[in-house]
């Protein structure tokens, strides 16, 4: 097996992992320095650290990293004292973590969409693109962006996202807005905004009260969304949604 292929893979499939490389050891160990092994969310594993307790061990430390904020843990372990195995050496194992890129879902192919993707992917966003033009919704106006020609509110009811998926909805009719915003609401996920004027936002969200969504559920919706800045042009209202966007990854 090429582990180094095997990452490519899980990377390009946009997979989170743990890379756990062994940095020192000392005595009797099962692997020495430079042994690497990948270790995936189930704990399904590509590569070996040597097995029995020590590859337990970091197995479990690898999952507890994938679940908590850090980026990195370094975990040394001597195998007798610690794990009872008769090896007697000590084993310092170096655990870097492979976040699976966030999710960004552009309903709508105008031209703000079209600068927000450009951005959006540049800043490391896995991006999809939905409309029903196929005009607008192309590989040659989104390169690197997956493209769906479908309807917005189609694909809106549909989807199944988790809490980690962005939605950005930039649709070229107000009604069509609001139906993706319907469809969505009632659905997980890290962001989820709409273009326009605070006129809208508060029309939006008058119609959506009277349609019976909660006070917490209309708060999830950021509208006007991006960062004030005074933006006019879509490169620069692109700019300040991004900026939105990577707020909310980093939790800043």
């Amino acid at each position: 097996m090429n582990l180094y292929a095997e990452i490519a893979t899980l990377v390009a499939e946009g997979r989170p992992f743990v890379l756990a490389t062994v940095i020192e050891s000392a005595g009797s160990t099962p692997q020495k320095p430079g042994s690497k092994m990948v270790v995936l969310e189930d704990g399904s594993l590509r590569g070996t650290v040597g097995g029995g307790a020590i590859e337990f061990q970091i197995i479990e430390a690898a999952r507890a990293l994938l679940r908590s904020p850090e980026r990195t843990r370094t975990l040394e372990t001597h195998l007798t004292h610690e794990l009872g195995m008769c090896c007697g050496g000590r084993m310092k194992v170096f655990l870097e973590k492979q976040e699976a890129p966030a999710r960004l879902t552009l309903y709508g192919a105008g031209h703000v969409s079209q600068e927000v993707a450009a951005l959006a992917h540049r800043v490391g966003f896995r991006v999809t693109v939905v409309d029903a033009r196929a005009a607008w919704a192309s590989h040659e106006r989104f390169p690197g962006c997956e493209v769906r020609v479908e309807d917005p509110a189609d694909h809106a009811r549909a989807c199944q996202p988790d809490g980690h998926d962005f939605f950005c909805i930039t649709t070229h009719d107000h009604p069509l807005d609001q139906a993706v915003l319907e469809a969505l609401l009632p659905k997980p996920g890290a962001y989820l905004g709409v273009i326009g004027s605070e006129r809208k936002a508060a029309r939006f969200r008058m119609r959506l009260e009277a349609a019976g969504f909660s006070a917490e559920a209309l708060a999830r919706v950021r509208s006007p969304m991006g960062v004030p800045i005074g933006g006019l042009t879509p490169q620069e209202i692109a700019v300040s949604i991004v900026a939105e966007l990577i707020q909310v990854r980093r939790g800043a």
